[in-house]
């Protein structure tokens, strides 16, 4: 028999988990995985891409072909033009500017959601990331005053992480509700704040800011300068910096055909992850309508999507994803002392960071989640 053709669209954190799994049933299905980008660039941890880019950049920046579980994945450095579910291809334009297709057997998408300068889903080279790297950490490292404006954990980490490397810069996070962290248990909040206020974080509760035309269209290509206005009666705000965490996100979906999608433009999936009414393609991370967070992003939806892939083609029934009610996990990421991971019900436990260095990253992240990575030569 021969094999079955699955195409991951879209090589995010969730896509390449997907990829990984799937990939480890290669007598059953050939994988082939389409990204904007020439490597993983992972959505995660803003405040330390901009704060200690090199730091970033070694975890959550990794080439394909560091992957050891994606030898067997051909990936395409192309963006997504369109679908034909009729004829099951996937239209493209690749890095070279030529249009072409891709036929698939099973299409998992996992295109991700444009959420700031630092996830979007244009097609982009290399070094043309190495330079907006550079640029965004060059803007915050000089500016004497950095305003982060949102309530959620990327802007919450933002300031957390800017604060500990600039000390000689004043980071203040302007949000709108009288606690951040909204979708946290409140106990999340209430050691987040602590911290913030020993780093020296000025915190603005109550200030809803308005948004500039170019972060309103998704349009921004870094952080930002003043002033930051608010709608709710406050005096606007100078900054050298501005860091626009809103939480403001768009899918990419406008390749698919409107049938699959939601209201709000994400792609509608059953519980088990597959899209109603087409059984042969499926949905993963955030651009899949699982629930109003679209936890599937994280909470093992990667490796779910796959095995479920896996059990359809083996005519063998699929699982259903239940997501978490609370959102949980770490929420300021790898500060200087270690990581701080919150439970669902709000209890903080910090690893320090000799083991976040020397177990959490090597073995559990890079060995275990990830399945083996080549070091860099």
């Amino acid at each position: 028999m021969s094999r079955v053709r699955v195409v991951v669209a879209g090589l995010g954190d969730a896509g390449v988990l997907a990829a990984l799994h799937l990939a480890r049933h290669r007598t059953l299905v050939e994988v082939v995985g389409i990204s904007a980008r020439p490597g993983l660039v992972s959505g995660q941890e803003l405040g330390l891409r901009l704060a200690r880019p090199d730091a970033w950049a070694r975890e959550y920046r990794v080439p394909f072909d560091r992957f050891r579980g994606l030898d067997g994945v051909r990936t395409v450095h192309a963006s997504l033009t369109g679908l034909d579910l009729t004829q099951r291809r996937v239209h493209l334009r690749t890095a070279a500017g030529e249009q072409a297709s891709e036929p698939y057997d099973v299409l998992v998408v996992a295109t991700g959601v444009a959420n700031g300068f630092w996830r979007h889903g244009t097609l982009e080279r290399a070094d043309e990331l190495d330079e907006a790297l550079a640029a965004a950490h060059a803007r915050v490292a000089a500016a004497r005053t950095v305003a982060v404006v949102g309530g959620g954990a990327a802007a919450v980490a933002t300031a957390a992480q800017l604060a500990q490397v600039q000390r000689a810069s004043v980071v203040t996070l302007y949000f709108p509700g009288e606690h951040a962290l909204p979708h946290h248990h409140r106990r999340v909040w209430a050691q987040v704040r602590a911290r913030l206020e020993r780093l020296g974080v000025r915190l603005r509760p109550g200030h809803r800011a308005v948004l500039p035309p170019e972060v309103e269209r998704g349009e921004e290509t870094g952080p930002g300068e003043g002033p930051v206005r608010f709608s709710t009666g406050q005096e606007p705000v100078d900054a050298d910096a501005v860091v626009w965490a809103v939480g403001r996100v768009r899918p990419h979906t406008a390749w698919l055909p409107p049938e699959l999608l939601d209201e709000q433009g994400f792609v509608q999936v059953d519980p088990t992850l597959q899209v109603p009414g087409q059984a042969d393609v499926w949905a993963v991370g955030d651009v899949a309508a699982t629930d109003p967070l679209r936890t599937s992003a994280r909470n093992q939806g990667g490796q779910l999507v796959a095995r479920n892939v896996v059990a359809t083609v083996r005519g063998r029934p699929a699982r259903a994803y239940r997501p978490p009610r609370r959102r949980w996990g770490s929420v300021l990421g790898p500060m200087d002392d270690g990581l701080v991971v919150f439970t669902p019900g709000g209890r903080g436990v910090r690893i320090p960071r000799r083991v976040v260095d020397h177990a959490l990253q090597p073995w559990v992240v890079r060995r275990g989640i990830y399945r083996g990575i080549r070091a860099t030569r």
